[in-house]
């Protein structure tokens, strides 16, 4: 495998690991009643840990699945 198809292959794994995590905040948005957006606004630092909490959680299971 030469170096620009392992390029290739890694910005392909990265725009796909991406896009799920979008499509998952995005999700989360939608089936929880909260807005965490306007209380992040509103300095409620309760709910930006709670969103860093869920991203990071979420990062680390999109990269095991695209890993293994």
């Amino acid at each position: 495998m030469s170096l620009l198809e392992t390029i290739g292959e890694t910005v392909g794994w990265a725009f796909l690991g991406f896009i799920i995590l979008y499509i998952a905040i995005r999700l989360f948005d939608l089936i929880t009643p909260t807005d965490y957006r306007g209380e992040i606004r509103q300095g409620n630092i309760a709910a930006g840990i709670f969103v860093a909490a869920f991203i990071m959680s979420l990062t680390a299971i999109i990269v095991s699945v695209i890993v293994t």
